[in-house]
């Protein structure tokens, strides 16, 4: 079922989907502002001021959080895989304390969260939790020391791979090395399990994610990922993977990027990316050199535009697959260099919602959608830790050690 190509959402079904958000907000899975804070002004945070409106230079700032219903934000303490080693683990350090200066700075807006309980306390306080998923396994160098680290400064999900490889685990774009999961792959998984943080498998490619369910003894989660069978782009979900969900317990958060949503978008961005390595930058440039050429390559090849309609063709077909209580929203905002119509930026969620109440969904569904099913499935990996924690202490594997 396809809605009205991005007409304006009826205003009946706006202001209901607002009411509803005000009690239930959404909990997105997946915002890379750090990163573009990084690239854009180096983390001086006062040249990016996010009390005021940034329309003009990231789809990130308060008011629109506030305008879009958002209670819950999973900040990607991202990692790009061109650093590797110590550099990487610096630069994710360095992305874990943008989080907690940007906290430190918006007290009255924004709660550092680590558990389920403080999103919870977040929401009473009508405060934003703000917390964070390291988006890309090499960001650990191979270290369960170090992952585990990174969990007590507070990053509550980690993504196995980027767009590449890592050294045990498959990524979706890139080329098969490993299999899946490797046997060190495996120990990382039951690692973030014993810890408590959450096995997120965005990027990863499809035998990465059956090992990772296959071993996680805690609920999983994709961050920012819709449906292949509705977009067949290797970053999407196959239906056997939303099948085994449910047993697992874990969340699909659909994203809303063009070329993950729209399959008229696939070739245009391949065509897209290519023109941006011809003008010597990288494919995912979003600084203002990469959106300059983006936008010049745009008013000559005009782009195939999703709309909150699209996105909601993906979350009805994970319904029927995986079930309600396995659903969420991770839109990707300030990870991508377009975005849908309706959808431009943090304000757009409640466009979404008002199109799945007008496809009928139910106010109940709409609050697993937004809000419950995120808050329940990191309370989950919580008592799984507890447990795991009384049976086993820390990890001394070493990928050497494993994988030889």
């Amino acid at each position: 079922m396809t809605g009205g190509g991005g007409a304006a959402a009826d205003p009946a079904l706006l202001a209901r989907a607002r009411e509803l958000l005000a009690v239930h907000p959404v909990v997105d899975g997946h915002n890379d502002l750090p990163w573009a804070l990084r690239t854009q002004v180096s983390y001086d945070i006062s040249r990016r001021d996010i009390a005021l409106d940034q329309s003009a230079h990231l789809h990130t700032d308060i008011p629109r959080l506030r305008a879009g219903g958002v209670g819950a934000q999973f900040w990607s303490v991202y990692v790009s895989t061109e650093l590797a080693g110590d550099a990487a683990v610096s630069a994710c350090l360095e992305q874990i304390d943008v989080v907690r200066q940007l906290t430190d700075r918006h007290p009255a807006d924004l709660r550092l969260a680590f558990s389920a309980e403080g999103m919870e306390k977040a929401r009473s306080e009508g405060r934003i939790a703000s917390l964070m998923g390291a988006e890309g396994g090499h960001s650990v160098a191979n270290s369960l020391a170090t992952l585990r680290a990174f969990h007590e400064l507070g990053v509550r999900y980690m993504t196995l791979t980027h767009n590449d490889n890592t050294d045990w685990a498959d990524s979706a774009t890139d080329e098969p090395r490993h299999g899946g999961l490797t046997r060190f792959g495996e120990e990382v998984v039951r690692e973030m399990n014993r810890s408590g943080m959450l096995v997120d498998l965005s990027h990863v490619a499809a035998s990465t994610m059956r090992d990772a369910l296959r071993v996680s003894e805690a609920p999983v989660i994709f961050s920012h990922s819709s449906a292949r069978a509705v977009c067949d782009h290797p970053r999407n979900i196959p239906d056997d993977v939303l099948e085994a969900l449910p047993r697992n317990g874990g969340v699909a958060m659909a994203t809303f990027v063009p070329k993950f949503v729209l399959p008229a978008a696939v070739a245009w961005t391949k065509d897209a990316e290519e023109n941006m390595r011809a003008h010597g930058l990288h494919p995912l440039d979003t600084g203002e050199e990469g959106m300059r050429v983006h936008r010049a390559y745009e008013r000559e090849h005009p782009r195939p535009v999703p709309d909150a309609s699209t996105v909601a063709d993906h979350l009805d077909h994970m319904r029927e697959v995986a079930g309600i209580d396995h659903l969420g929203i991770g839109g990707d905002y300030d990870g991508t260099a377009f975005v849908p119509s309706q959808l431009e930026d943090v304000s757009g969620y409640p466009n979404l919602v008002a199109e799945l109440l007008r496809r009928r969904w139910s106010e109940e569904d709409l609050a697993k959608l937004t809000w419950r099913n995120a808050v329940r499935v990191l309370g989950d990996a919580e008592a799984v830790a507890r447990e795991l924690r009384g049976r086993r202490g820390p990890s001394v594997a070493t990928i050497g050690a494993l994988d030889g």
